[in-house]
């Protein structure tokens, strides 16, 4: 799939893992995720704040960075967080998870809102 697109080892391999988890659980929404992944995406916790609500939870297909606050707990999946972002979203009530962690806690991605598409 985007194995001729991208270079990086280990997104490739994070791409098929959620390639397989839709193979396995016929969700969708591991499929969009991988295609999402070959694009650099950045959100900024400003975003998250305004598109998400109190213990929702979300995927970033690509990096969260830490630009605005976020005052209430919201679960966040994504490839990559800068340090700030972390800080911010954990100091608000919420979690930040890998999408290893979310495809085991979640198999069926329900529920959740993809958000840098």
């Amino acid at each position: 799939m985007a194995r001729k697109l991208e270079k990086n080892p280990v997104k490739v391999e994070l791409m098929d893992k959620l390639v397989s988890k839709y193979r396995d659980e016929r969700a969708e929404i591991w499929l969009a995720l991988a295609r999402m992944l070959e694009r650099n995406r950045e959100v900024n916790v400003s975003r998250i704040a305004k598109l998400c609500r109190k213990g929702e939870t979300c995927a970033v297909p690509g990096k969260v960075l830490g630009k605005g606050d976020i005052d209430f707990g919201v679960s966040v999946a994504a490839y990559g967080f800068s340090h700030k972002a972390k800080e911010k979203i954990v100091n608000g009530g919420g979690k930040c998870l890998s999408f290893e962690e979310l495809m085991e806690k979640n198999p069926k991605g329900s529920g959740v809102k993809i958000l840098g598409g």
